[in-house]
């Protein structure tokens, strides 16, 4: 491909999700219970990024696998206008099955699949040097991606020594936050840029019993100019960088499919920060991005670049920074 590279790689996560919903609770076993909304579409979260950024009308480049079966040809129709690297793995795609509660919380039902297989040589092989100063690499799933994860220290030097940023969502552990994965997450704060993680993940990769106490501990864990992002669900998101703190309450929306809420603000965020926006606009435009994604359903119907005005505000926009 002769077109230059993006300025923001996704690497990480990339299922097939069928959302369904929604139930005001678990039904009796053995019975049938019919639901009024359904999409099948490409999920995880490096997926989730990868679209909202096309629904900004940005470009982005996804390294990701599939597995090699119908549903991984299926994703891989479903990235038009995205460049994709996919490494293709001889195991079944990883299915997640998404049921909406009335409450608006969720429960996931999640396959292994092609997700053990990506590899950080696959990675490395397709992610080229940095073409732009500021250019951005932002890791998802890892904890879903045993055989990556192995070489994660490794893969986050590489990618510093290609002249990237570092961005980071953990994600959260299946096998919750023993001391493993907490001394793994401690060796890859140093050589992030931006940590983008909830506010239950910042509790609990810090130990901490409030939000301040955490963010303290995070800056005192991470490079002195790193971005610590903790998204704080339907109230929005802190944001703190060298001392300068700064609370964004998100706007209220009626939304049915919370799934990708994070996902679509690092979207906004990151496209923001790349085209030269401060923190406060960066975390604006993170959470205008994902209300605005999240009260479209089903999300297929979303016209690529049709919610790029997620991008201005105040008569400033990404494209004239």
């Amino acid at each position: 491909m002769n077109t230059p590279h993006p300025p923001l790689t996704i690497i990480g996560d990339l299922g097939v999700d069928l959302v369904m919903g929604s139930i005001d609770g678990w039904p009796q076993i053995g019975t049938e219970v019919l639901l009024p909304r359904s999409e099948l579409r490409a999920g995880g979260s490096a997926a989730n990024t990868a679209l909202a950024l096309r629904h900004l009308g940005l470009p982005a480049h996804l390294i990701s696998a599939i597995g090699n079966d119908e549903l991984g040809r299926l994703l891989q129709a479903q990235f038009h206008g995205v460049r994709t690297d996919l490494q293709i793995c001889d195991r079944p795609s990883t299915v997640s099955v998404g049921l909406m509660h009335a409450c608006g919380e969720r429960n996931f039902f999640t396959t292994h699949g092609h997700l053990e297989e990506l590899s950080c040589e696959y990675v490395l092989a397709h992610l080229p040097p940095a073409s732009s100063q500021g250019a951005i690499v932002l890791l998802t799933g890892v904890f879903l991606l045993p055989r990556l994860r192995a070489a994660y220290l490794r893969l986050l030097q590489a990618i510093r020594g290609l002249g990237y940023q570092v961005a980071l969502d953990t994600g959260w552990p299946s096998d919750q936050w023993n001391d493993t994965n907490l001394a793994l997450v401690a060796s890859w704060l140093p050589l992030c840029d931006h940590l983008l993680i909830n506010e239950l993940e910042a509790l609990s990769i810090t130990g901490a019993a409030d939000l301040d106490t955490a963010l303290a501990r995070l800056a005192l864990a991470s490079q002195p100019e790193a971005s610590i992002i903790v998204k704080t669900g339907a109230q929005g998101v802190t944001g703190l960088q060298a001392g300068q703190r700064i609370d964004h309450r998100s706007a209220r929306a009626e939304i049915f499919d919370t799934i990708g809420a994070g996902d679509s603000f690092n979207a906004g965020y990151l496209a923001m920060r790349l085209r030269g926006g401060s923190l406060a606009q960066a975390l604006a435009a993170g959470c205008q991005a994902a209300v605005a994604i999240l009260q479209r359903f089903p999300r297929s119907a979303i016209v690529p670049g049709e919610l790029a005005g997620c991008l201005q505000q105040d008569g400033w926009t990404a494209e004239a920074a």
